[in-house]
């Protein structure tokens, strides 16, 4: 037996003494509700072990589909398969999209009704159904689609994100679905990674304001009590999914103890202690553990650590991979002894019911105790009736009359609106006045699927030119904006035609772009008063949105020095989930919009935006690199921007980045004023009030992000060299002055040091505001004997 597996069991097998200890001295993350948990009681103790097993499988719509009857007459369900499924392996939830494209919420009804009147009639446990709803109603027809996380992270407006995740959640329960694995709360720390633009940022205080945010939003007020117009959310992926060592996606991290628990489980941590029912686990590796297998993040962290009665799922077959890909297992029925140890309770297997053969057969040799059964099935138990499934297990759809609405539609559009960022606007080159003669130009410039990126009605996003045809691209936008007359569309650069059959789409090879033309957009331009190049990426979604360069394309970046010899200002829209490289480029353009992924209503908010329509309030949520390896985040550690050493050696360590987190231009001015701390000396246990008076100088309305900043200026671990503690987004008249007035407590300062406690030490520290900054000082030193504050 290898010392991975001897960790393992030994930690499985030490957990039940300190387990009880551990949750006892913890209040409950979410009230225990008696009725609810005698109802488990009940089953527990009349449910075979072969029915208990099934809860904890989850299996992919695939398997019960009838592919040939599908062509004929849309999704249909194999009966014989679905008799196989939950009649004889009574298998408990079933996942992912039928046909591997979004359905109609008639369809969805149909089809969940159905699967729901077998599993009641061959177990008495309602099925639960579970959908990738991560910007909206990803998953089904008509739906209103929202940015994606990254913008809304750059809108830093909680209550956006809050009414998103509600409307994502009123139009999934009009499908029949009562669960989403969303939000999405991994940091994006690092660009080269595919699935960046998936989360809010880099920051793990914007991700856990978030996410919690969007549980809120998603699930209602009471955790035990999901009401019929709100679903279970599934927080993901548990942790440190964002910072791979390579770049790439479900390649190993090597995360310190100080920053895995300080940083990567901030969000984790807040969004459960709001109620959130459960978590997906991370694909990947760190420090040679797969999460799938490290029992001390999933039980002690998370379920002892904040005494967490929610549900653990697997990742895309990742139990299968602790053998086949990983190497810690030499069999799959090894590898699911490991995982049902660490702490996993439902496995999304997702097409072998071989998971439940093998696992009974680890439970009668005594390799996976009884007991550890039994807590899985009641976590599943629990979520099931947290739902009210029992009693509900299908609806009447008839009434989500709201569904794909008007007032829904509003909402969408303002938080793309407040989450496109303005990056430079040099000349005033911004608002570009109507009757003025735009050439609209670049590959994303007539897409729809680039406005989305993945997890748009498809996984790759692929389909969403068919399917999102009611909506506009930005050159239909642009010319409902400022009249087709007006709007000279050449792109110069297109992306090539994916494979239509290609229903999965992995080998769609996203990047590739057909032979430009540039010659075609030099010659328009002498027509024209301005021109928008529409750049960045086609989508792609996971692992098949690796890449190993993250410059910008040769040939738009090529368009772009071609247009910008025409001596016509040339404005640049990103339209990306990533930051890509684009430093020749940047400065030949007089104005830079960073769209990023706003989905549906992104390109009518853009024509707001630079109409004048609309005023931009986004800011970064993420840090733009400059350079190909120059990757870096704000909260870096201070020697990383140090220019010289002592003497004559050029140390040459330059934090040089082409944005920095939290920067976004308007077309006002702001001016911070009066940045006042209630307490100038405080203790771990004070609350402290901060307040800044905030003006708008300019001449237009707008919203302005209010940032706040500590900074530690010396303490026994090396501090970061800024962090983002607080934000308040605030509407301002011209003229008009708000005081600002945002709290944190004195623990929020604290850090976790290289013993892996957290400790708030004697000593200065800075409060930043704008361009203000602010002295105040920890009179006593405090360290933590508790996981958490």
């Amino acid at each position: 037996m290898n010392l991975i597996k001897n960790v393992v069991l030994a930690s499985v097998l030490g957990s039940g003494m300190c387990m009880a200890q551990n949750v006892q001295s913890v209040t409950p993350a979410i009230p225990v509700d008696k009725n609810i948990e005698a109802n488990i009681q009940k089953w527990l103790n009349k449910m075979t072990l072969e029915e208990k097993i099934g809860q904890m499988c989850e299996i992919t719509i695939d398997v019960v589909t009838d592919f040939e009857a599908s062509k004929k007459h849309g999704f249909t369900m194999s009966e014989a398969m679905l008799d196989t499924v939950i009649g004889k392996y009574k298998v408990g939830s079933l996942l992912n999209v039928p046909l591997s494209v979004a359905q109609k919420k008639e369809v969805w009804a149909k089809a969940i009704k159905r699967i729901q009147e077998i599993s009641m009639k061959e177990i008495g446990i309602p099925c639960i159904y579970c959908v990738d709803q991560i910007h909206g109603t990803t998953y089904t027809l008509d739906g209103t689609m929202f940015p994606q996380g990254i913008n809304m992270g750059a809108s830093f407006n909680r209550e956006l994100t809050k009414k998103g995740a509600e409307i994502s959640a009123y139009e999934t329960k009009a499908s029949c679905i009562p669960w989403t694995y969303a939000p999405v709360v991994d940091l994006g720390r690092d660009p080269r990674w595919p699935r960046m633009w998936e989360n809010y940022g880099e920051d793990c205080y914007v991700n856990a304001e978030m996410g919690k945010a969007a549980v809120e939003g998603f699930q209602g007020e009471d955790p035990n009590h999901i009401g019929e117009y709100n679903v279970a959310a599934c927080m993901k992926h548990y942790m440190g999914y964002g910072v791979p060592v390579s770049g790439k996606d479900r390649t190993p991290s090597s995360i310190s103890r100080s920053d895995m628990r300080e940083k990567h489980f901030a969000p984790f941590l807040e969004a459960i202690r709001h109620g959130a029912l459960s978590v997906m686990v991370n694909s990947g590796v760190d420090n040679g553990i797969p999460f799938h297998a490290n029992h001390e993040l999933l039980t002690e962290w998370l379920k002892e650590g904040l005494n967490w009665d929610g549900m653990i799922v697997t990742d895309w077959a990742d139990i299968n991979n602790l053998c086949t890909r990983d190497h810690i297992a030499a069999t799959k029925k090894e590898a699911i002894k490991i995982a049902i140890n660490a702490g996993i309770d439902m496995s999304m297997v997702p097409y072998e019911v071989s998971f439940c053969t093998y696992l009974k057969e680890l439970v009668e040799e005594g390799e996976v105790p009884m007991s550890r059964i039994d807590d899985a099935v009641a976590r599943v138990l629990r979520l099931k009736y947290r739902l009210g499934l029992f009693e509900n297990p299908y609806w009447d759809i008839k009434k989500y009359d709201k569904f794909g609405s008007e007032e829904f539609a509003k909402v969408a559009l303002q938080a793309a609106e407040e989450s496109e960022v303005l990056l430079k606007n040099e000349q005033n080159v911004l608002p570009v006045a109507k009757g003025k003669k735009i050439l609209l130009t670049g590959p994303n410039a007539n897409s729809m699927r680039c406005l989305n990126g993945g997890w748009s009605y498809s996984w790759q996003g692929n389909k969403a030119d068919e399917y999102a045809g009611a909506y506009n691209t930005i050159y239909e936008a642009f010319c409902h904006k400022y009249g087709k007359e007006n709007v000279v569309y050449e792109p110069g650069v297109t992306y090539a035609a994916s494979d239509p059959n290609a229903i999965t789409n992995q080998n769609d090879n996203w990047w590739q772009e057909n032979e430009p033309e540039i010659e075609k957009v030099v010659a328009a331009a002498a027509k024209v008063d301005v021109i928008v190049a529409c750049i960045g990426e086609n989508s792609y979604c996971e692992t098949p949105g690796n890449l190993t360069d993250l410059t910008l394309s040769e040939n738009q970046r090529n368009l772009v020095k071609a247009l910008a010899k025409t001596g016509k200002p040339v404005i640049l829209v990103l339209n990306q989930g990533r930051p890509r490289i684009i430093n020749d480029i940047e400065p030949l353009a007089q104005g830079v919009i960073n769209i990023m992924l706003p989905s549906n209503y992104g390109a009518d908010a853009l024509a707001n935006l630079m109409s004048g329509d609309a005023n931009f309030s986004a800011k970064m949520p993420f840090t733009y690199p400059k350079y190909i390896n120059a990757i870096a985040t704000y909260d870096y550690k201070p020697c990383e921007n140090l220019g010289q050493m002592a003497g004559n050696y050029n140390y040459d360590s330059v934090m040089d980045v082409q944005w920095p987190f939290g920067f976004g231009l308007s077309y006002t001015t702001y001016v911070y004023n009066n940045l006042k701390v209630d307490k100038t000396s405080f203790t771990a246990e004070d609350e402290l009030t901060i307040s800044v008076d905030v003006t708008n100088t300019g001449k237009v309305a707008g919203k302005e992000a209010v940032l706040l900043f500590s900074k530690d200026l010396v303490a026994s671990s090396t501090p970061d060299n800024i962090r983002l503690r607080n934000f308040e987004k605030v509407y301002l008249k011209p003229g008009e002055t708000k005081t600002v007035t945002m709290k944190i407590k004195g623990s929020d300062l604290a850090f976790v040091g290289y013993d892996g406690k957290w400790r708030l030490e004697k000593g200065d520290f800075k409060i930043k505001c704008g361009n203000l900054w602010a002295d105040i000082k920890c009179s006593e030193t405090k360290l933590w004997e508790t996981a958490n504050k």
